[in-house]
């Protein structure tokens, strides 16, 4: 979903980042508040004006999303699970989550609380929109306050829809994972309700657009097409996830490995090796002990020195950044690609004698296989 992001602040405990594509949303969302929304309702003021009022709101609808995800992260983190962070982009925000919840209870409690907290907020600012114009306040800020408090309610309304992933399709889950004990039942009837809800906002957008609605019906179709996506990806990894589970990673390394003499010049390494086999890591043989190199490391020396140093030189011993056991569950394993971006891990055995290597294109071999027979 994201591609790069910038770290902003910390917020009990949780990154709070933006994706780069949330700067779209910003932008549109305070020119349409600035040049048309905004003015609908208050009229004769100043340009200015109306793009102070524009980039308030868009700023109160960024903290409106943090507040709903934090809601989502402190229930989560109450049931053990651990949340990288949350991170707006284009279509919102989402609180990251790194497993999948622990039981029908987590799942329903995580859900529900993103919606109430907005529905609390909500209520807070329309409240402060009645006092206000009781008490003569700021018109402009008041109009602000006023939009903040019934787009809350809005959203919590929209994410109540019981289409997976949106927070109601997470609270369906629950329910039906609760009564059928099958959470694999119960991801395949709240992803496939999603997927509808998906095409049916589709459908919308396309008929906005036509119709003239040329922006809103662009954002439908979008919107659409990734909510679609999102509920069809769910599934995949709860597929994935009961599908390694338990697998001991032994299952899907390979033995054939191709190992780096210590002596081997770094010219000769890269031309042999990594232009050769392209993969970024290799194990390297250096008294009786691996270790290992990547692709990193060759950085490091000047390309006009390679061929007067060794990989043995730069060779970093095997940790848990590069290698795995070989009783580890294979679910872990690919939770560890995910998480570090690597896609290739030595696997060492009791006496961290190195026995293998596995990839995440092997693993993915075994999973596309396993989905088509269960077709």
């Amino acid at each position: 979903m994201f591609g790069k992001s910038i770290r902003l602040f910390k917020l009990a405990g949780f990154q709070i980042s933006i994706d780069l594509s949330w700067f779209i949303l910003f932008f549109l969302i305070s020119w349409s508040l600035a040049s048309a929304v905004f003015p609908y309702f208050i009229s004769g003021l100043e340009s200015t004006t109306y793009w102070i009022m524009g980039i308030t709101g868009a700023l109160g609808l960024f903290a409106s999303i943090v507040f709903h995800e934090l809601s989502h992260s402190l229930v989560a983190r109450r049931f053990g699970l651990p949340m990288k962070g949350i991170t707006l982009f284009v279509f919102g925000g989402v609180a990251e989550m790194t497993e999948e919840p622990p039981s029908a209870k987590a799942e329903f409690f995580m859900a529900i609380a993103g919606p109430l907290a907005s529905i609390f907020l909500g209520l807070i600012l329309l409240g402060l929109t009645s006092l206000g114009r009781s008490q003569a306040w700021n018109r402009p800020f008041v109009m602000v306050i006023n939009y903040l408090g019934s787009l809350n309610i809005i959203l919590a309304i929209f994410n109540l829809i019981p289409a997976f992933p949106l927070d109601g399709g997470r609270v369906l889950r629950s329910i039906l994972w609760h009564f059928k004990k099958d959470l694999n039942r119960a991801t395949r009837i709240s992803a496939n309700i999603g997927s509808f809800f998906g095409i049916v906002l589709i459908v919308v957008g396309i008929i906005s657009f036509v119709t003239g609605a040329f922006i809103s019906g662009i954002w439908w179709i979008l919107i659409g097409f990734f909510i679609r996506n999102a509920a069809q990806m769910s599934y995949q990894s709860v597929l994935v996830k009961n599908y390694l589970e338990g697998e001991k990673i032994q299952k899907f390394m390979n033995t054939n490995m191709i190992t780096v003499p210590s002596e081997t010049p770094v010219d000769k390494f890269v031309e042999n090796y990594l232009y050769h086999y392209h993969y970024a890591m290799f194990p390297v043989a250096q008294d009786h002990k691996i270790s290992c190199i990547t692709t990193q490391e060759i950085k490091t020396v000047p390309r006009e020195e390679w061929s007067t140093h060794s990989v043995g030189e730069l060779a970093q011993s095997c940790s848990t950044d590069n290698a795995v056991s070989i009783d580890d569950d294979a679910m872990k394993v690919l939770t560890t690609m995910n998480r570090t971006g690597k896609s290739r891990f030595m696997v060492i055995d009791h006496e961290s004698n190195l026995v293998g290597i596995v990839t995440l294109k092997d693993m993915m071999k075994y999973l596309s296989v396993k989905m088509e027979l269960n077709k």
